[in-house]
């Protein structure tokens, strides 16, 4: 059974529209990413750049193919009309009391299912006068919707509605463009609809068509017919879009590709004139009445004017502004500010100057269409298996992102991000850091002590002073002891300092330094370990020794106490917030104690483990939930964090809970949260952020490396920051308050077709298309680069022939002509114009690296068709051709072919796994080979089909998951789990692959990358696999335990049943499987983490309610573990 997580949220804006849904003084933004509903406020105070606001975000349980707004008489605020690709369409208005948007009204399409998909966009119109709504889903159909007014209510909304859908058919298929027009007569009750459309020679034309609406009668059905009133038929080849002109010239633009045209009402003269440069425009948005924003698909931004004279139509003006991303959706908010929704390219929005110039002031992150992807790592640089607990946050993966001028390499990352602000040079191996004020009316931190193993540096922060002499390193501050490491330091009222060292604690006057009270262990013992809060200061020395001192009392001996049958004490707290205790770890019993401050006699202990070696390293108790008790955390040697909640009247631990961060123990920092709450700082080779939320705790992977201590230092010079060391350097950095996806661009400004890593190499391959103009001729330029890691410079570049392009690449450990695996760069292409390339139809090109880092040409090798995809097996190579998969060995300066087999039409991915190789075949789904090895001398390899699935299916990539099992996606969104029956009785039933799991994701994946992780084996889900999507998503796809399956199927459908989605569309309807062939009721032995984490948001008696409903015995507290665990994997 299969488990399926978001790493990576759509982030590909296709529809986008200003309305007046949240206030009705107010307009805001809508955008539609994938299955996401995202709305933005826009602020413009005149004070800070103009600038997108997230004020609310829904999910929609289908992916939106249209977005409108719709305005009712008698509403303040309008609503939006929301479709999706499964022929479910609704209403929605904004919920003031809920803040919330909430569903009005909801219904399925009417028209005939045997009817053709439109084969272009879908389409919603709304005509100018508010009457009618019409869809635009199936060629040849129109679907008519009429807005109906119910009467005169009290309750205003109760007088709209949307009357029943009616389906009227029209003769144009091949829909390029349509709009209603702007009425010229207000008393006209018949709108008309200009379509523009090509015929079959190809040929566009404009064709207006009347609605004729009739309501019907009593029991009578309403009907509605669309009449043609007029064409113009001789229009440019490359007409693409047709846009109503309002009132006072009415008519409509026709836009070309070498000209613009202007046709007024009906069949009047037509106004046509030539553009300066040819242009495919791809979207627009109106200005006002006579001024449009117009953009191209090489991200050219235009402005569009009439000209009058004599209040008729003269001419008009085309403008070029500047350039931006390709636009899918072009929105114009206000005072010359211009939203420009992207696909291929980071959403922008665009402010248009005084002077015509445009200016970028905010850019919306964009990872779609994720091409191809490699994982640099999985968290664990150093070459060591993966032993920790899984998260992805772990794991960063670059991608190769967008198209053309937009196309990028981004590296992701999911965790908390650092931002740096500052840093101190050659500050090697500190070892604490501290916050300080320089005296009790200074409101933030103004000093900072490092502590190193033998000495003590001090640094002051002037932040009114010149740049270059805003820090200054203090070499002595009072009698602060600096020649010796600092163990703790902290302020104290009344100007008072505490200072912690091996040999002594003092308490210092903070104004002028002097020594007001010190204490030193007996018998020149060393203080190892110190904590302290406002009253009670508790050291450990000699070991197994700890003391207590009252710090009101300067510094006097309350007690001390021999802790020899524990051992050595490795780490002590004592807490801020509970006053009266202190907290020990020891070394030989790997006991953690709840001691009292004033005997430190123990009240509760704790056996952490029964191993010896696991002992506590670290360990804090703080306030990270609202309304609970206290969390003590206790870091373990094995890398292993364990939470325990403290009861404040027993003081007992309770409710014992664990998580893996790493391999090895990990450092506990508190930082200030907000509301009361902290966060804890975990330093460790995985460095994560402990915080809550949402009444649960969170870990969340950091996504700096290589820290060994940090500190907060809300200070003036960098507010809200935190100060953070390294083996190097001392940093100042803004920490993000959660959990967020962090996006890193290298901009290419050329497609990234492919992307292999090296991790020997610490280099990149890409392979790039490059989009250019000669003479008005679309020009194909294509290359393989080698690119830096670290600083994603471009080391070398070989550029391949004309009319030639990368098609697959990949990283692999080849065997030369002697046996020895070495490590090469392989490269597959095609040629764009085959009768020019009779015989050479695509090449495979293997490269080597050189010492100075340049691409060397091994190989050349000619191949009669197109080289889609590349593997590995046994050390030679495997090539999708064209209806064939090869394997070549390495011969020298040349390859060997040395088996293959035949496919049904064309491979289009491979999967790799031992001596089986799955073939994602383009249209007849997945075929399994084996590959075998000479059995004597003489011998030949051999390529054997053994398995297929005897299905049709349009294939995009395919992956391993397990033994026996692949996971395969389509065209049309599906994902497949299918299995081999080895253990079968017969030959048919072993050859014949079985679909063991299916679901509908929505997003057709490009890219499936089959992950090994070392999980533990109470894991619940194993993970298995990334998948990247064209619309910027990034999943993980991960394997259930068996012992858990049906439970989380059962809990799936519990929570499916208590969720109520936007539009009401069932759950069950949403995920199930779909494409031209069949539709499935529901997924099948899959869950979706979505609908599971839900489980997390609800209320304790609905939580209750769920896990009754599972039909098994289980523990509301259990289960709230469960997901909380499942929620951390990603």
């Amino acid at each position: 059974m299969s488990y399926i997580a978001s790493i990576h949220p759509p982030s590909s804006i296709r529809h986008a529209l200003k309305i007046r849904l949240l206030d009705s003084n107010e307009e805001s933004l809508v955008v539609a990413k994938a299955n996401r509903l995202e709305i933005y406020a826009l602020v413009h105070d005149g004070v800070t750049q103009p600038h997108l606001v997230l004020s609310h975000a829904r999910a929609v349980y289908g992916k939106i193919t249209m977005l409108e707004r719709l305005r009712f008489e008698g509403e303040s605020t309008e609503h939006l009309f929301v479709g999706t690709d499964r022929y479910m369409y609704f209403t929605l208005c904004w919920d003031h009391d809920s803040k919330q948007l909430r569903t009005y009204k909801k219904y399925v399409d009417q028209a005939d299912k045997t009817s053709r998909d439109s084969l272009t966009q879908e389409k919603c119109l709304i005509d100018p006068t508010g009457q009618y709504m019409a869809l635009q889903i199936f060629d040849g159909t129109v679907t008519i919707l009429p807005m109906i007014s119910k009467g005169k209510k009290k309750v205003p909304s109760q007088n709209l509605d949307i009357g029943e859908p009616v389906p009227t058919r029209i003769a144009e298929f091949f829909l390029r463009s349509s709009a209603f027009l702007y009425c010229q007569d207000e008393s006209e009750q018949s709108p008309t609809m200009a379509i523009l459309y090509e015929d079959n020679d190809c040929n566009p034309h404009v064709s207006y068509k009347i609605l004729r609406y009739s309501s019907g009668g009593p029991g009578e059905p309403s009907s509605a017919a669309l009449e043609t009133a007029g064409t113009q038929d001789e229009l440019e080849l490359g007409a693409s879009h047709v846009i109503p002109v309002p009132a006072p010239a009415h008519g409509l633009f026709v836009l070309a590709e070498t000209s613009i045209s202007y046709f007024p009402p009906m069949n009047g003269p037509s106004l046509v004139e030539p553009l300066r440069e040819p242009a495919i425009f791809v979207a627009w948005a109106q200005v006002d009445t006579q001024r449009w924003l117009l953009a191209d698909d090489y991200g050219k931004l235009f402005f569009l004017m009439l000209i009058f004279e004599d209040e008729k139509v003269k001419g008009w003006k085309l403008d070029h502004l500047g350039n931006v991303s390709r636009a899918s959706a072009l929105v114009y908010l206000d005072s010359g500010i211009v939203f420009v929704g992207s696909h291929q390219g980071d959403s922008q929005l665009v402010q248009i100057q005084d002077d015509g110039q445009l200016q970028i002031v905010q850019n919306l992150a964009n990872v779609a269409p994720i091409l191809d992807f490699t994982i640099m790592d999985m968290g664990n640089r150093s070459g060591e298996g993966q032993s920790n607990e899984y998260s992805s946050g772990q794991a960063r993966i670059v991608t190769g992102s967008g198209a053309f001028q937009d196309g990028s390499l981004r590296s992701m990352r999911s965790g908390v991000g650092m931002e740096d602000l500052g840093s101190i040079e050659s500050m090697e191996n500190i070892s604490r850091l501290f916050h300080l004020k320089s005296t009790d009316v200074t409101i933030k931190a103004d000093i900072l002590v490092a502590a190193f193993p033998r000495d003590t540096r001090v640094f002051q922060f002037f932040p009114n002073r010149p740049p270059d002499e805003t820090i200054e390193e203090k070499h002595e501050l009072g009698q602060l002891s600096l020649a010796e490491e600092t163990i703790y330091i902290a302020n104290l009222v009344g100007n008072r300092l505490l200072q912690v060292t091996p040999t002594k604690a003092q308490i210092l006057d903070s104004v002028n330094g002097a020594a007001i009270a010190q204490w030193s262990p007996q018998d020149k013992r060393t203080i190892t370990v110190a904590s302290a809060n406002s009253d009670h200061l508790m050291v450990s020395t000699g070991a197994s020794e700890a003391t207590s001192l009252d710090i009101k009392q300067n510094l006097r001996v309350i007690t001390a106490r021999d802790f020899s049958q524990d051992g050595q004490i490795s780490c002590l707290d004592v807490p801020g917030r509970v006053r009266d205790i202190g907290i020990a770890g020891f070394w030989h019993s790997s006991a953690v104690a709840i001691l009292n401050i004033g005997t430190l006699k123990t009240i509760h202990r704790v056996i952490m483990s029964e191993d010896p070696v696991t002992v506590p390293r670290s360990l804090v108790l703080t306030q990270l939930l609202a309304r609970e008790p206290p969390t003590l955390l206790v870091a373990l040697a094995n890398g292993e964090v364990v939470t325990f909640s403290y009861d404040v009247k027993s003081r007992a631990l309770r409710d014992r809970k664990a998580i893996l961060l790493g391999t090895q123990a990990a450092t506990f920092k508190i930082l200030p949260g907000l509301g009361g709450l902290d966060k804890i700082f975990a330093i460790c080779e995985h460095s994560s952020l402990i915080y809550g939320s949402e009444n649960r705790i969170v870990y969340s992977a950091v996504t700096a490396e290589n820290l060994s201590c940090v500190c907060s230092f809300d200070s003036e010079a960098y507010p809200g920051s935190i100060a953070a060391a390294t083996s190097t350097d001392l940093r100042f950095a803004l920490l993000d308050a959660e959990r967020t996806t962090h996006v890193q661009t290298l901009q290419v400004n050329e497609t990234v077709r492919r992307v292999a890593y090296s991790t020997n190499l610490k280099a990149f391959g890409m392979g790039t298309i490059q989009r250019v103009l000669r003479g008005n001729e679309e020009v194909m330029k294509s290359s393989f680069r080698l690119c830096d890691e670290v600083m994603f410079k471009q080391l070398c570049e070989f550029a391949l022939e004309d009319d030639e392009l990368v098609e697959s690449c990949i990283r692999a450990d080849l065997r030369d002509g002697t046996g020895v695996l070495v490590e090469r760069f392989v490269v597959g292409t095609a040629h764009l114009n085959e009768t020019k390339h009779d015989i050479a139809r695509g090449r495979i090109l293997v490269f080597g690296v050189t010492r100075t880092r340049t691409l060397r040409l091994d190989v050349d090798h000619t191949v009669k068709g197109a080289c889609r995809a590349l593997g590995v097996i046994d050390g030679n190579i495997v090539a999708a051709l064209v209806k064939t998969v090869v394997i070549y060995g390495l011969n020298g300066p040349s390859l060997s072919k040395l088996a293959s087999y035949r496919t049904s039409t064309a491979p289009i991915a491979l999967s790799i796994t031992g001596s089986q190789i799955a073939v994602a075949d383009l249209m007849k789904s997945v075929s399994i080979v084996t590959y075998g090895r000479p059995t004597s001398a003489g011998g030949s390899y051999s390529l054997v089909e053994v398995a297929r699935h005897f299905a049709t299916g349009w294939s995009t990539a395919v992956a391993s998951v397990a033994d026996h099992t692949w996971l395969e996606s389509d065209s049309d969104g599906n994902l497949i789990v299918l299995t081999q029956n080895v253990a079968g009785m017969t030959e048919d039933d072993r050859r014949r692959l079985e679909v063991t799991g299916e679901l509908r994701l929505g997003e057709m994946v490009n890219k499936i990358q089959a992950v090994d992780v070392d999980a533990s084996p109470n894991a619940v889900v194993v993970p298995k696999a990334f998948l990247g999507t064209v619309d910027g998503s990034m999943y993980l796809f991960g394997n259930i335990h068996p012992s858990k399956q049906n439970f989380l199927m059962n809990l799936q459908q519990a929570i499916a049943s208590r969720i109520q989605s936007l539009g009401d569309v069932p759950f069950n309807t949403y995920r199930a499987f779909k494409n031209s062939v069949r539709e499935g009721l529901e997924p099948n032995r899959f869950v979706d983490a979505d609908m599971i984490e839900n489980f997390l948001d609800c209320d304790a008696a609905m939580q209750k309610e769920i896990c009754q409903s599972t039909g098994e015995m289980v523990d509301v507290k259990e289960v709230r573990a469960m997901v909380e665990a499942l929620r951390r994997i990603h």
